[in-house]
């Protein structure tokens, strides 16, 4: 399996991030020995690139990211795979968060997200102290970063594009039902929904998520499926994990992703798990006699 790999495709959130949203510098220090030895390293991320590299420190170095769970594919500056909402489906879902009270962030194609300043007071309340104990630390620094200083609030969405809508809420309760709203409106128009945690969920053109994104990359480089390997730890990561070569769930991840991988890590996303697996995996020799 190993020496077919070709490439790694690593997941942000609860895997190269820890989660106070970090990037150790043994996690860029394995990225950037993997790739001086010529393996291909690349992020698959629901995040946008905006988000991405927010806390992703400026130094990290890769070779391709998959942009807002396969919305937007770049190699380099350059964008390779694009798509974006429709109007008809931004206007109805806004409308529908408005009645709900759901937070919700629209994130562009290029720039910041934003929200609607006419619901700035339900989704600033979203995110009051103290934090539910359920919520995990990771996800609420990123809301309370995303009130303070992301989110562009504007009178209206305008005429740029958008990769995607990011949904949160403070409770289980809440964003299940929110969940079932969406889907009874699947039926009328179509899209992708996915989840990262049990208090988000994410909306994206129909039929794309990280697997299709990773394609349009393998399609750059030309290699196939059998040569990657994926490392996640949620949800939205079940399409990537179902279509590599060899993949391989975090410790931290959930026992329903841990039964699709290949493999589990033996330390978390706190104890710097993706650099000691891919360190054992691709850089550890005996030495020979």
């Amino acid at each position: 399996m190993h020496l077919e790999t070709k490439a790694v495709f690593l997941d942000m959130d609860g895997t190269i991030l820890n989660h106070h949203n970090e990037v150790t510098n043994n996690t860029k220090r394995i990225i950037d020995q993997l790739r001086a030895k010529g393996m291909i390293v690349c992020i698959a991320t629901g995040r946008s690139l905006k988000e991405v590299y927010d806390d992703a420190r400026s130094d990290l170095q890769v070779d391709g990211i998959v942009s807002s769970n396969g919305m937007i594919v770049y190699q380099g500056n350059d964008i390779i795979a694009e798509h974006s909402l429709s109007r008809e489906l931004i206007n109805e879902i806004i409308n529908k968060a408005r009645e709900q009270e759901v937070y919700y962030e629209l994130h562009p194609n290029e720039g910041s997200c934003i929200t609607l300043n006419q619901d700035k007071a339900f989704v600033i309340d979203e995110i009051r102290e103290p934090k539910p104990e359920e919520v995990g630390i990771n996800e609420w620094l990123s809301r309370q970063a995303a009130i303070e200083k992301d989110i562009q609030w504007e009178d209206s969405v305008g005429e740029r594009k958008y990769s995607k809508f990011y949904f949160f809420s403070r409770t289980e309760e809440k964003i299940n039902h929110w969940i079932d709203e969406l889907n009874e409106l699947k039926k009328q128009i179509d899209f992708t929904t996915s989840t990262s945690s049990n208090h988000n969920v994410e909306v994206m053109v129909a039929g794309v998520n990280k697997a299709t994104g990773i394609q349009h990359l393998l399609d750059h480089f030309g290699l196939r499926p059998e040569e990657i390997l994926v490392v996640g730890d949620s949800n939205n990561d079940i399409p990537m994990l179902e279509f590599a070569g060899y993949s391989v769930a975090m410790k931290n991840a959930p026992d329903s992703i841990k039964q699709l991988a290949d493999e589990v890590t033996t330390y978390d996303c706190d104890e710097d798990g993706v650099y000691h697996y891919l360190k054992n995996k691709f850089l550890s020799y005996k030495q020979p006699g």
